[in-house]
């Protein structure tokens, strides 16, 4: 089983005596499932099934369907006529001629025009029918291949966005050591400066320091960020239907480096957070397309 994009085209054929059936599948992306099917009325008795056969095949997408034919260059042409057509015809024409005398004399070549043909309809269904379902299966299988290889690209591209957003991580984790340092002396040098204007109890006042970096302290965010991004690699190297599953960790992930950027006001820590922040936006864009 493979990783399925939304993104895919699939096309079949099937050939028969007289008749040639093409179906082509479109789809894109979709929270739930959407059927647009674009085929004539021929195939409205065989409409149900067909939607049943993608219901089992696909979880979820648009699916634009669209099935037509064409008459075969071989096929053969043999004129019927249309009995019924040609009974109330006479019916119709003979009490006119008994009416004035005149002698209903007709010879078989007047019925050869098109009036009087039988319209192709249930016959044309029952040999077609057969040739909707075997072209259907045919692009139904086009299209799970296509949507597999889309898959797959679109699972590496994220894992490179992946890649960048855990290299920013580890740059903010090497950099949070010196954002304590930084603050504790920006906020000594300021009660250096006031210390002679303002009787301050250092002691104190360096509780309040360190109090106030506690609160500052990124590592929780850092290490539940890395427990994320484990989870969200094991979901991109796995099968099956994983786009509700990332759009989850996603979430979690924003969360953590959100409160990493709002925490931080470490120059080059804040630099490494908007990075993050611009991958995650790209892994959220490009993952609505995967199943």
């Amino acid at each position: 089983m493979s990783v399925y994009s939304m993104t895919g085209f699939g096309k079949g054929e099937a050939q028969g005596k007289n008749y040639t059936l093409t179906t082509e599948i479109k789809t894109v992306n979709n929270r739930f499932k959407d059927f647009k099917f674009r085929m004539s009325s021929l195939f409205n008795p065989i409409e149900i099934e067909l939607r049943s056969k993608l219901e089992n095949e696909f979880k979820r997408g648009t699916f634009d369907i669209s099935v037509s034919y064409k008459k075969n260059d071989k096929a053969e042409s043999l004129f019927q006529i249309d009995l019924p057509k040609l009974d109330a015809y006479l019916a119709m024409m003979k009490p006119v001629f008994e009416k004035h005398g005149l002698p209903l004399s007709v010879s078989p070549t007047d019925f050869m025009r098109s009036d009087f043909s039988k319209e192709e309809g249930d016959d044309k269904g029952e040999e077609m029918n057969p040739l909707v379902l075997e072209s259907f299966a045919h692009a139904i299988k086009a299209l799970k291949h296509s949507r597999a290889g889309e898959g797959q690209k679109l699972t590496e591209k994220l894992l490179e966005h992946l890649a960048i957003y855990e290299k920013n991580l580890s740059l903010v984790e090497a950099r949070k050591a010196e954002y304590p340092e930084m603050v504790r002396e920006k906020l000594t040098a300021k009660l250096n400066d006031k210390i002679k204007e303002l009787k301050v109890d250092e002691s104190r006042f360096m509780q309040e320091v360190i109090y106030y970096l506690e609160k500052l302290d990124i590592d929780e965010e850092i290490n539940r960020a890395h427990i994320h991004l484990v989870k969200l690699k094991a979901v991109l190297t796995s099968t099956g239907e994983i786009g509700r599953q990332i759009d989850f960790l996603l979430q979690e992930l924003g969360r953590e480096t959100n409160t990493m950027g709002s925490k931080s006001a470490h120059p080059e820590i804040s630099s490494h957070v908007v990075e993050m922040k611009v991958q995650l936006e790209k892994i959220r864009e490009q993952a609505l397309n995967l199943e």
